[in-house]
């Protein structure tokens, strides 16, 4: 073997094994290249440079990974660099984390932002590759109530309260029903079916409020708790928005 050739190559033949396995051990995080773990199959690997597995090595079907971020208030929400998506790297996850899986590039393949929020919001965002729960949050998003915490200054009477509470239109949406309620003499808490983004500094605005701080604090039946700014955690198999 006198030139380069692709990890998972060379991988099969060092293993005896089908090019298809040797790509699944190497996207599964457990091949090093000269002690440096390797995680692309097509990565270049010369005749002098030593591949081996890790301990613990094994065959595994890697599942469609959601993510639950805390967005900091002034970072952007979407998929591009410089946004919260650049929060996902391990030393940001969330301590006592109980989902058992390891941080692998290929969790980036197709992750997409599937809960928009104002920049100058903070709280929960949510990334994910899996189908059922983009559809979830996306298609059905009008569905999914959500809970936010809203920082006010301003004086709201009980009749207008009792308004909010039966909803306002917004942008062509028709007004619903919502809970809002003070949880202390400077802090709203609203829950609502999915609001559009600046949905809730508009209704503050029309009740002679000023919004000084926004944070969402659920999505569904998934809460913030636990995480602090900047951190972020994988969806339990078992939870459901």
């Amino acid at each position: 073997m006198s030139e380069s050739v692709r990890l998972a190559k060379r991988l099969a033949a060092d293993l005896s094994c089908s090019r298809g396995d040797a790509e699944r051990y190497i996207e599964g995080g457990w091949v090093a290249v000269d002690g440096k773990t390797v995680e692309e199959p097509g990565a270049r690997v010369g005749p002098g440079q030593t591949v081996a597995l890790l301990p613990g090595a094994k065959l595994e079907d890697i599942k469609p990974v959601t993510i639950l971020v805390h967005k900091p208030a002034g970072t952007y929400a979407d998929n591009e660099p410089g946004s919260a998506l650049d929060l996902i790297i391990p030393k940001n996850l969330m301590p006592g984390d109980r989902s058992g899986r390891r941080y692998l590039k290929r969790m980036f393949n197709g992750l997409k932002l599937v809960t928009p929020l104002e920049r100058a919001a903070s709280g929960l965002v949510v990334y994910t590759q899996e189908y059922a729960v983009s559809r979830k949050l996306m298609e059905e998003g009008r569905l999914v109530e959500q809970e936010y915490v809203a920082q006010v200054t301003g004086k709201l009477s009980e009749a207008d309260l009792a308004r909010l509470q039966r909803g306002m239109a917004f942008e062509g949406r028709a007004a619903t029903p919502m809970k809002v309620s003070w949880q202390n003499e400077t802090h709203l808490r609203f829950a609502l079916k999915t609001p559009l983004p600046g949905f809730i500094e508009y209704v503050c605005d029309t009740a002679g409020l000023q919004l000084q701080q926004l944070r969402r604090i659920r999505i569904g039946r998934l809460p913030l708790a636990g995480m602090a700014v900047g951190q972020w955690r994988y969806r339990l198999d078992y939870e459901r928005f």
